[in-house]
């Protein structure tokens, strides 16, 4: 009996761990152009947070709680009839174990980004072909993107699938000439090189680092003793050491840095790190996160 209600422990766990869809929230910003006329920006607001809400994206039927919160704020800078143009940054976090802190998954900010819009139109996702308008193309994008390094914070590699979606709405949008964003030559941090570093074999270790630092690290770092789950993160933090010399243009690795900065200062920072010599991860910290030397890894108390 007890093994049958195990497995059954393990069906729900892994169920609850990789069927997540979204929770999210829209802005969509239009003060640059200036105008009264609001309408056309809230009705887009509300279609694109149904749109992203409602759309089956793992075929999995959840609730709330269950869903990945995320947010998707939209500047519009130019209209030109029923062409906009602007930025969207995409924000996700992830629930730590046993406690309410969230943690940051993704935290970017995508400059190339234009798009045709209708008031009031229906949004339809098809993954099999580019849609067009390219609203739907880099929402659905960025959707299974977050989905798949939510995945991947809970099993070593399991967001694999969703990212392969990514891939395949990459390379609808790469095979078209009409809007920027999507192409590997001349576009650096597009989304195609994105889902492409994020896929590559060369950055399997830090797929693997996101795993073990959520997973074994975060998820139990709020016990009574954190000398353990402190380790973990030390030690998957260390293996990105193997970057060094590769990291400066690679949008993946630095879009983990970014995202994760001021998390990893925080967790170091308590004074309380146990056996782990700070300084050695000071120092590769320095070298694949430079930007963060003086405001953050120099701060560290060693």
């Amino acid at each position: 009996m007890k093994k049958i209600i195990s497995i059954f422990l393990l069906l729900f766990l892994y169920n609850l761990s990789f069927s997540q869809e979204l929770l999210a929230t829209v802005q969509v910003n239009s003060q640059q152009l200036g105008g009264s006329n609001q309408s056309a920006y809230k009705a887009l607001e509300k279609s694109l947070r149904d749109f992203i809400n409602n759309t089956s994206w793992t075929g999995k039927r959840l609730q709330n709680f269950e869903k990945i919160k995320s947010n998707f704020a939209i500047v519009i800078s130019e209209r030109d009839g029923n062409r906009f143009r602007g930025s969207i940054v995409v924000q996700a976090v992830r629930p730590v174990f046993n406690t309410t802190y969230e943690s940051p998954l993704i935290n970017l900010q995508d400059q190339r980004f234009s798009f045709d819009y209708v008031e009031n139109e229906n949004l339809i996702f098809n993954e099999r072909q580019f849609s067009g308008k390219n609203l739907i193309d880099v929402i659905s994008f960025y959707v299974y993107v977050i989905l798949g390094i939510d995945a991947d914070s809970f099993q070593s590699m399991a967001g694999t699938q969703w990212f392969q979606k990514a891939q395949q709405i990459a390379q609808n949008g790469e095979s078209q000439n009409t809007y920027d964003g999507w192409k590997q030559i001349n576009e650096p941090r597009s989304r195609s090189i994105l889902i492409k570093e994020i896929l590559s074999p060369n950055w399997s270790q830090l797929r693997a680092t996101i795993y073990s630092y959520h997973r074994a690290g975060l998820d139990n770092l709020f016990n009574q003793d954190q000398t353990a789950a402190k380790k973990v993160i030390f030690d998957a933090l260390m293996q990105l050491k193997q970057y060094e010399n590769s990291f400066q243009q690679a949008y993946f690795f630095n879009l983990f840095m970014d995202t994760k900065a001021d998390e990893i200062f925080n967790i170091f920072n308590s004074g309380n790190n146990g056996g782990i010599v700070l300084g050695d991860l000071k120092n590769v910290m320095t070298i694949i996160s430079p930007k963060s030397t003086e405001s953050r890894w120099n701060k560290w108390k060693q």
